[in-house]
């Protein structure tokens, strides 16, 4: 299947600012040679803690912002050289309060837009919109006064408006309550049935395995690796964990000095876990156990959630 977006050694920096209009010289790095490639038709989780580079990256697939090195193209076209061929094709959603108006209606906001689409039959395809995203009889209401939730569906009909074939949501669901949410998640499924490419940002596990076909994280502005939610747990294949009931303290001691042990944790109800992170390590540790004559034993592989710490440690992680 063809890619309907790639990028080749994407980078961006920033000089740091000192004060107005003074440059200190220091560069910040966002991206660091990100290699990416998402199919047509796929949705992509683009998973990161806060500040990995996720929304820099969105915005620079966008044409929001322009890349200090490397190339990306969408559908084909290169984002910087081909911007204004490219952007009626693309829609872009973005967390939280930004980009709508509150004073005027959800008709009003999403006619506003489908007005600079340049749109025919403008009140037909408000109606269709408003249909879509379950706010048909919120339609004449302020944005002001709709609930987060409400307002996130907006988002998501003003994304829209464009008829995209590639869809932008960064962090989507931020601040919504869980039914909301999942009424998103379930608009997402919806769109990817018409054959919408969707690229999501989320520091949210659940979210991730929930709707993405794919997850790719990022941390520090590089690509960690990419894999299907329920095989992420191969990237480290080495971190099995082995849990073991009425471990004498003795070989907790020994299987703490093992090799390929990375740490020996006590859990409630006289049970204990051992984490490995080298392959094989999870087999040592059971010998082990069962020569010790310690025989309610049981190994587990990391959830999603679990590789993520691994990997990149807690920072910004919501579970």
């Amino acid at each position: 299947m063809a890619a309907a977006i790639e990028t080749f050694d994407l980078a961006r920096s920033y000089t740091r600012k000192r004060g107005w209009r003074r440059s200190s010289g220091e560069q910040t790095v966002a991206l660091r040679g990100i290699g990416l490639e998402v199919r047509q038709g796929e949705v992509r989780g683009l998973l990161g803690p806060n500040g990995a580079g996720k929304t820099t990256l969105v915005k620079i697939l966008s044409t929001v912002l322009l890349p200090t090195g490397g190339r990306a193209l969408v559908l084909g076209r290169d984002v910087v050289a081909q911007a204004d061929r490219l952007r009626p094709r693309i829609g872009i959603v973005f967390g939280g309060e930004r980009g709508l108006y509150g004073r005027l209606t959800a008709r009003e906001n999403l006619d506003y837009w489908a007005s600079l689409y340049g749109a025919a039959s403008r009140r037909a395809l408000v109606d269709q919109l408003l249909a879509r995203v379950g706010l048909s009889d919120r339609g004449d209401m302020q944005v002001d006064q709709l609930s987060r939730g409400m307002k996130q569906r907006l988002h998501l009909a003003r994304g829209l408006v464009g008829g995209p074939s590639v869809l932008f949501l960064d962090e989507p669901t931020v601040g919504m309550d869980p039914v909301s949410a999942r009424e998103f998640r379930n608009l997402v499924g919806e769109l990817q049935a018409d054959g919408i490419t969707i690229l999501m940002t989320t520091h949210d596990m659940r979210e991730a395995e929930a709707v993405c076909d794919r997850v790719t994280l990022i941390d520090r502005g590089q690509v960690v690796g990419t894999e299907a939610p329920s095989e992420v747990g191969r990237w480290v294949s080495a971190y099995e964990r082995v849990d073991a009931r009425d471990v004498p303290a003795s070989v907790k001691e020994r299987l703490r000095g093992m090799k390929g042990v990375l740490r020996v944790d006590e859990l409630p109800e006289g049970w204990t876990r051992i984490a490995t992170n080298q392959p094989h390590a999870a087999g040592d540790v059971l010998r082990a156990l069962v020569d010790a004559d310690v025989t309610t034993v049981h190994t587990s592989l990391p959830s999603l959630e679990d590789v993520y710490l691994e990997l990149v440690g807690n920072r910004g992680l919501s579970v």
